[in-house]
């Protein structure tokens, strides 16, 4: 009887999302801190009551799941937000200005810093550890283990060829994205924060210089409170992917299984525009690298769109799309080629794309047996492209507009891989995390294989020495 219980108990362990942070944005020594008894009691009491609610609203809304199928939960509209037009503001973001709107969950609000827990007379080696090095990436790890979710900060230094997790946050649900940003909501000095999407609908922002926090520095979005009196607000259903803008730093995209995309004012915690030209799941989403109005989106009705923000609004939006054929798991633009962008599918292809073309797709590649889950098109080395899949394999490729040649093939033995990144420091190592209990998580280094270094080393070098040339030298290439 015992042997048969433990059959049935549940053996979950896997990565189903992950994120290098730059070098040099980290605090070499985060902040510890405590959490005072009356905070935590209230993280305690609210943590139940949320769960009590929960069950209740489970209860309360089986018998009109069907009549609400079709008719997604309207998202609350940020305070006096109205339907601004192109002409009147160039992107659409009237309502990003007000500083009176309240922010949300603050570091005061949670735990008390302790200023004497990083000061110490000697430092061992465990110690030293400890210490996030300006040679150190941050690698962000979303883990799930049977009912437990968290995000796992490893330290990653290429040099000392070192690899740990420095910190943890516990999660309430499956991570299933993670995004990096540099805005601090409520500060005017750039921070180290993350945002994580996961299977319940309010997207948490952590701060990654904070140790032992057991609350996100702010949430977007709620689930909405009976008993407390709390309106829902943002995303119905999971978030399924997550873009910061880093040319308007104050804006955050989501796309969520409620087939909606919001885009969040960071500097209040609300929805600020709420697009819903979608008739599936929105799977991924990727802001332009050098546009800051262009949004790319991809849903599992076989459509991948371009957004302009500039005249997008809670009603209306202007966009131009592809249709592909598959479900689009992941969407990447080219950054040597400002107009093209990659969409990968769940039958296993590739597809390379003009916006400049709205009737065709410049080049179809069956990449893969499975979903294709992993898209790193290099910033750094152009024509580098990385994918994975769930056939359990990890490819390179050197693409251009007409073709995309294999270079290099792998098998991490990481299981069904779910997630891929690329060092941005270092195009030639990539973090991947798969579903495979003994082993779900490695980083490579690309270097290893003979092929792929000949045919990508000399350009990245030669990319490299171009950027760093002084403005005179770069005149003078050019005028050659």
């Amino acid at each position: 009887m015992d042997s048969d219980q433990e059959d049935e108990v549940p053996n979950v362990n896997f990565v189903p999302s992950l994120l290098f942070v730059k070098r040099g944005v980290a605090k070499a020594n985060p902040d510890k801190v405590t959490l005072t008894p009356g905070e935590l009691a209230r993280i305690i009491s609210e943590t139940k009551e949320d769960l009590e609610e929960d069950g209740a609203d489970d209860m309360d809304t089986s018998d009109d799941e069907s009549a609400e199928t079709h008719e997604p939960k309207q998202p609350m509209a940020a305070p006096g937000v109205t339907g601004t037009t192109i002409e009147d503001d160039e992107y659409n973001l009237a309502a990003y200005d007000d500083d009176s709107a309240a922010i949300g969950l603050h570091l005061s609000t949670v735990a008390i810093v302790d200023p004497t827990e990083n000061i110490e007379d000697d430092v061992d080696s465990d110690e030293e550890d400890e210490i996030i090095k300006p040679s150190d990436n941050l690698i962000l790890v979303g883990h799930v283990q049977n009912d437990t979710a968290s995000l796992e900060v490893y330290i990653y230094n290429e040099q000392e060829g070192s690899l740990y997790v420095h910190h943890d946050f516990w999660l309430p649900s499956p991570p299933l994205c993670i995004e990096w940003l540099s805005f601090d909501p409520g500060s005017e000095l750039p921070g180290n924060m993350c945002a994580i999407g996961c299977m319940d609908p309010v997207i948490t922002l952590w701060d990654l210089d904070i140790q032992d926090s057991l609350e996100p520095v702010c949430k977007l979005g709620s689930k909405g409170s009976r008993k407390r009196n709390i309106a829902k607000q943002g995303h119905s259903d999971a978030v399924l992917d997550l873009s910061w803008n880093r040319h308007l730093e104050h804006i955050l995209a989501s796309g969520s299984v409620d087939q909606t995309v919001i885009l969040w004012d960071l500097e209040n915690g609300t929805p600020h525009t709420t697009i819903r030209e979608f008739e599936e799941k929105v799977q991924t989403l990727a802001f332009h690298p050098k546009r800051p109005e262009m949004l790319l989106a991809g849903s599992c009705d076989g459509l991948v769109k371009v957004f302009d923000c500039r005249t997008t609004n809670d009603s209306n939006s202007t966009f131009t799309k592809w249709e592909l054929g598959g479900e689009v798991e992941r969407v990447c633009w080219d950054s040597f080629n400002a107009d093209c962008f990659l969409a990968s599918t769940n039958d296993g292809k590739l597809h390379y794309i003009d916006t400049r073309q709205t009737d065709n797709v410049l080049w179809t590649k069956q990449a893969h047996e499975k979903e294709v889950t992993g898209l790193v098109l290099s910033t750094a080395v152009k024509g580098m492209l990385s994918t994975a899949s769930a056939d359990g394999t990890m490819k390179v490729w050197d693409i251009d507009a007409h073709d995309a040649r294999l270079v290099y093939k792998k098998n991490p033995k990481i299981g069904v891989i779910q997630c891929l990144d690329e060092c941005q420091e270092n195009p030639f190592t990539l973090a991947m995390g798969g579903d495979l209990k003994s082993k779900n998580f490695c980083v490579v280094n690309l270097l290893d294989n003979d092929v792929v270094s000949n045919v990508f080393k000399p350009r990245f070098e030669n990319s490299y020495s171009i950027k760093n040339k002084s403005p005179d030298e770069a005149a003078e290439d050019g005028h050659e």
